[in-house]
């Protein structure tokens, strides 16, 4: 479908151009999103003058609307292409559409909307999903820089939908052993349901933040580890602080860590992580690799990744690129150079 996708895009270009094209991220809240950033900057790079994207602050229940007004057929003015899906909205969108993409259903969690568009009537709204694609990607890189390949055993912090792309992005880094941690594993939007329909077997581990017996386990868990995905907010694993700094004290060298958040950077997970040794993926790192397909998808352009990067690091505020830099604990603690943290 993807595929089809694209070639959809490409032809329903050249007729709009005339009249323009409109993206947009939308989610609640949405003013932190730096997808702009990286959309405009692939938009220029690929000399797409005619098309613009912007963030659009959406209540759940103003989904659906919003959905009729990007089907809705051209009338004269800028024609929808597609939407960036963020919370709270990646599960409900999927019900919402014309179609969806056979993995982001099996994940659960659509990212990607895009508008397919024959002629002047309604376009068809297919959901797809590239954050698996970004985790992969960031992982990749960083393990690259740290000369590695991925290993067997992973722990996947948080159990929502972004938990569970990167159930599908360690399957398809060959990791064979994975445990969820989380608050909660039960309902049809956890990572759980997702292993499932993936035909995935995984080990749950209930975990409640600020006890130190469950503190204590999870930090052992993720020492233990070859490769960390955690999908959980700024600060929601702060009490893992203590227990994994000793944890990884025993370990020569921790394995890697990609840490969703991008703002406030550095987290207190990945700032622990790089003090006993091992390497983290900022978030950011993640939302570029998954931003590159999406602008894809939606124009049918692909995009250079150079431009992207260096538009967002540099709305970071961050200007060194994307290298991998000795940290604070010694050469042997590396990170791929993040923001030094932006509000």
């Amino acid at each position: 479908m993807t595929a089809e996708v694209r070639r959809g895009q490409e032809a329903a270009g050249a007729s709009a151009d005339r009249t323009g094209h409109r993206a947009a991220v939308i989610g609640s809240p949405v003013a932190h999103s730096l997808s702009p950033v990286l959309h405009r900057a692939a938009y220029a790079d690929l000399g797409l003058s005619t098309w613009s994207y912007t963030a659009r602050l959406l209540a759940p229940d103003q989904l659906a609307d919003l959905l009729a007004q990007v089907a809705a057929p051209a009338r004269g003015g800028p024609v929808w292409e597609g939407l960036s899906v963020t919370m709270p909205h990646k599960q409900a969108v999927t019900g919402l559409l014309d179609a969806v993409d056979p993995l982001a259903r099996a994940v659960g969690a659509v990212n990607t909307v895009v508008a397919q568009r024959h002629g002047g009537g309604r376009a068809l709204l297919t959901g797809l999903n590239t954050d698996v694609a970004g985790i992969v990607g960031a992982l990749r890189e960083v393990l690259a820089h740290q000369g590695t390949v991925p290993g067997p055993r992973a722990v996947v912090l948080g159990s929502g939908a972004t938990a569970s792309s990167a159930l599908a992005a360690l399957t398809e880094l060959g990791v064979t052993n994975v445990l969820v941690a989380a608050r909660r594993h039960a309902g049809p939007g956890r990572a759980a349901a997702a292993a499932h329909r993936m035909g995935l077997g995984i080990r749950t581990l209930t975990w409640s933040p600020g006890d130190p017996a469950s503190d204590a386990a999870v930090a052992h868990e993720l020492a233990a580890a070859d490769l960390v995905v955690s999908t959980l907010s700024a600060h929601a694993a702060d009490t893992l602080g203590a227990p994994l700094a000793r944890a990884l004290g025993g370990r020569p060298r921790p394995g890697a860590l990609l840490d969703v958040v991008y703002a406030p950077w550095p987290t207190a997970l990945a700032a622990t992580w790089q003090a006993g040794g091992g390497v983290v993926a900022p978030g950011w790192l993640m939302l570029l690799h998954q931003a590159a397909p999406q602008v894809q998808l939606m124009t049918g352009r692909t995009p250079r990744l150079g431009p992207m990067r260096a538009a967002l690091l540099h709305a970071l505020g961050e200007g060194r690129g994307a290298e991998v830099s000795a940290g604070a604990a010694g050469p042997d603690a590396q990170a791929v150079a993040g923001p030094p943290g932006v509000g």
